[in-house]
């Protein structure tokens, strides 16, 4: 079973950071594509940053505009989603998800990010 848990948000100013964490276990996490995706109040959920199992390849919301990073360390099984530069409209609860090459998919329960002074 795809189990995820986030961590990492929390309350930030206007134009700080934030490094969310996705902890993967009850599956193979080497092999699953990683991604972040948020949804704010009122909003669909939508895609943030994306990494191949392998690390090589990622993907970005076009929203992100080079401020965020997304990574994973396989011999922890853990995603990340560095995020710099923040602004009130990234203030939003973000999920982790897995997906593995044949399709099944797992979401980790979301956490909160808020940006505000």
């Amino acid at each position: 079973q795809v189990q995820l848990v986030e961590s990492g948000g929390g309350l930030v100013q206007p134009g700080g950071s934030l490094r969310l964490s996705c902890v993967g276990s009850g599956f193979n996490f080497n092999y699953y594509i990683m991604s972040w995706y948020r949804q704010a109040p009122g909003k669909e959920r939508e895609h943030v940053a994306a990494i191949s199992g392998d690390g090589l390849i990622r993907n970005y919301g076009d929203f992100v505009k080079g401020r965020f990073t997304i990574s994973r360390d396989n011999f922890k099984s853990t995603v990340y989603l560095q995020m710099h530069n923040l602004d009130p409209e990234d203030t939003a609860v973000y999920f982790c998800k897995a997906r593995s090459p044949t399709g099944r998919i797992g979401w980790g329960q979301g956490i909160q990010v808020t940006v505000s002074s």
